[in-house]
């Protein structure tokens, strides 16, 4: 299966590391003109530096905050929208901790679902009257494995965000198939992709670690590739007849 993505406009959003960055240098490698996004100025430029484009594929950085209606206009007036591929990764934990449920600040609640949920919903909002002009578009969300069951952090916005851009994914398959507009989601299992998971992971222990990995089926964390890998077939014309979906990518069901 040969994939590619020659004259394909990709935007990515959470694009600076762990899965945004290897999906951003998976599209280039295949031949894609990449708009990679993120608030993270510095990271953004060490992935425009260091990432290696083939077949003709390019990567171009933005500043980026989803949460925020006026950094989506100003990218859409600079960059255009007539982009045939939006992956949405922005998102996470945003540093927070577990707590119970009656500590836990309307606010911290609110910043989860802003960059999770409203954030792939206000850019998705931005880029598909390009994509219905067309006739053929492809999103693919980029949601978790607490999505579909109970999240290893504790912390109930992050559950919660996750579940509810898989149902806005299939919604929006179901709004946008009758004008060739493919949207799926996908959800990783557990990768130390960022501070926030390293943290995670740390705080098992030796053997809390080993339970885990115990637990999955292949005995193994997930790499960002894994993910990456996933995104570029959704985004195929090997897709083309799924939308809807959400694929979970984790190394098998936990035991």
């Amino acid at each position: 299966m040969d994939i590619q993505f020659e004259g394909k406009r990709v935007l990515v959003t959470g694009a600076a590391r762990g899965i945004g960055r290897a999906i951003c240098e998976a599209f280039a490698a295949d031949g894609a003109a990449v708009l990679a996004t993120d608030v993270n100025l510095a990271e953004l430029e060490l992935l425009q530096q260091y990432t290696i484009a083939k077949r003709g594929g390019s990567i171009v950085t933005a500043r980026l905050d989803v949460t925020d209606e006026d950094s989506i206009a100003r990218l859409v007036e600079k960059q255009g929208a007539d982009f045939d591929i939006f992956v949405h990764v922005a998102g996470g934990v945003l540093g927070q901790k577990r707590q119970p449920v009656e500590n836990v600040p309307a606010a911290d609640w609110d910043s989860i679902y802003d960059v999770n949920v409203r954030g792939a919903f206000m850019v998705a909002r931005a880029v598909v009257p390009a994509m219905k002009a067309s006739g053929a578009g492809k999103m693919v969300f980029i949601s978790s494995g607490a999505g579909l069951g109970v999240s290893l952090t504790g912390i109930q916005a992050y559950a919660s965000a996750k579940a509810a851009l898989i149902s806005l994914a299939r919604q929006l398959a179901h709004e946008l198939g009758p004008f060739g507009i493919n949207v799926n989601a996908v959800a990783p299992g557990f990768l130390r992709t960022s501070p926030d998971y390293e943290r995670q992971w740390a705080s098992y222990g030796e053997e809390g670690q080993q339970a885990m990995l115990e637990q999955i089926p292949l005995r193994r964390i997930g790499l960002p590739d894994d993910i990456s890998n996933a995104v570029l077939f959704l985004a195929s014309p090997f897709a083309n007849w799924i939308t809807g979906q959400t694929l979970s990518v984790s190394g098998g069901p936990v035991s």
